[in-house]
């Protein structure tokens, strides 16, 4: 099949399979900000996202080597699932040893064994889609998301209406929903059947260690990009701030949502086209129409910031629009940056992926004790904006080295202007700001949607 036409059927049976279960979780706001204060809200946030830090430690990045060996049709898919189920035992039991040390983080203790667990179930899952979606089993791995979406809305309902447990009740339904999603995927892709012991190749699983190890810094890096600003904002402001703050990062994932949905369909398309002049040409006309759309979608979210707060929250939470605009600046190059990312994946360049995200996490780390004191809440904002923007700037010329991608600079300038522009319109509440954010994105829409037609109509006439 045409490798474009491939990719797009990937991402459709990705997006049917992912767009409408994530949509699910995503209006289960008005849920979450009605039954959970700020405050819990905010602990809760601390949670998941320590339990988000956890997780690539257990695992020593062996997720990401998962879907590169797996790839490869080359690599025995016994080695690759046996390697896999070993690293993560062997990391949740030295896991297991800082149970106290754990146990005595404030905010954190008492909720210790809910963390452990949400870890291993995490874990276990992310082995199991990982390898499916490496096998190529798109329509299980897209029919498993809309699955393990569901059982979460369900369990979140049960344990946060009918028993009206709180922080722990928010926790548990997703450890639930992870722990059925690897059983389901178990059993119907019949994974045991690679799972091999005493036989498998350890030439493979040092191979793909090499790769993975350097994987587990750049995790814990992105986390500190992404993440460290909701503690600092906890320990500088308030943990109410944290949950204002925590609630406007959920607006942007409508941005993550669709890429993360492209990005699946296109590392496995990325791994597989091996011919260097075709893949030029191949990463040049995807980047064109997936940047097109992120800054489209990032122009239409940010006027709308007020609205879906005003539609998806309580009034408690009302005040974190404020934050949106910049956190969705922040999002479209994180999404860039990510595109980028599969260069490094396809050239197995685990090591030069680490030292681009450190300088991210830097920056980042820098600029929030600088800007929190100073601007509060969306000086984190901010400092989350310029890390990713700084990381996509050397990861688009360092690129270049392996793939050569075409960017047309004039117009991807224009585009960061005017988004930029709508960002500190909205943020400041500029007299006639409802017009002046209107023609901002016609004049974006103008701007990007003849691109992007363009490029689908000549693959699609394309014959392979």
């Amino acid at each position: 099949m045409n490798k474009y036409k491939n990719l797009i059927l990937n991402t459709l049976i990705f997006g049917l399979g992912t767009f409408s279960s994530k949509v699910l979780v995503f209006f289960l706001m008005p849920l979450y900000t009605r039954v959970l204060s700020s405050a819990d809200y905010g602990t809760v946030d601390l949670i998941m996202q320590t339990g988000n830090l956890l997780v690539p430690l257990v695992m020593m990045g062996i997720s990401n080597a998962v879907i590169r060996f797996g790839l490869d049709k080359s690599v025995n898919k016994n080695d690759v699932f046996t390697t896999a189920l070993l690293s993560v035992g062997g990391g949740f039991a030295a896991l297991l040893l800082f149970y106290p040390l754990i146990m005595r983080i404030p905010s954190l203790g008492e909720y210790a064994l809910l963390i452990y667990a949400f870890v291993l179930m995490s874990c276990l899952r992310s082995i199991c889609s990982n390898f499916v979606r490496a096998k190529q089993y798109v329509r299980l791995y897209a029919f498993d998301g809309f699955l393990s979406t569901l059982m979460t809305v369900i369990f979140n309902i049960l344990f946060l209406v009918v028993f009206d447990m709180g922080i722990t009740g928010y926790v548990l339904a997703t450890v639930l929903a992870d722990f059925l999603s690897s059983v389901f995927l178990f059993l119907v892709a019949n994974l045991k059947q690679y799972i091999d012991f005493k036989g498998f190749n350890r030439s493979v699983s040092k191979q793909m260690l090499r790769y993975a190890i350097p994987m587990i810094p750049t995790t814990i890096f992105w986390w500190i990009t992404n993440v460290s600003d909701r503690f600092l904002v906890t320990y500088m402001i308030s943990e109410a701030a944290n949950g204002l703050y925590a609630v406007s990062y959920k607006i942007p994932t409508l941005i993550n949502l669709v890429s993360g949905i492209f990005i699946e369909a296109w590392q496995m398309s990325a791994v597989t086209e091996n011919e260097k002049p075709h893949r030029e040409v191949f990463f040049t006309r995807v980047s064109y129409v997936y940047q097109s759309l992120i800054f489209m979608g990032a122009s239409v979210l940010i006027p709308l910031s007020k609205v879906i707060i005003r539609i998806l929250t309580s009034e408690e939470f009302y005040p974190s629009w404020q934050y949106i605009p910049l956190l969705v600046l922040a999002t479209c190059f994180s999404c860039l940056t990510s595109f980028l990312g599969s260069v490094y994946m396809v050239e197995k360049k685990s090591g030069t992926m680490l030292w681009t995200t450190v300088l991210g996490a830097v920056i980042n780390l820098v600029l929030n004790f600088l800007l929190i004191p100073v601007y509060g809440v969306n000086g984190a904002a901010f400092a989350t904006f310029f890390s990713y923007f700084v990381v996509f700037l050397v990861r688009a010329f360092h690129t270049q080295r392996f793939i050569k991608i075409q960017w047309n600079v004039p117009k991807f300038i224009i585009n960061f202007v005017l988004i930029s522009a709508q960002c500190f319109i909205m943020i400041g509440e500029a007299p006639l700001w409802i017009l002046w954010e209107c023609l901002l994105l016609i004049a974006m829409l103008i701007l990007n949607a003849r691109v992007i037609l363009q490029n689908v109509l000549t693959i699609l006439r394309q014959k392979g």
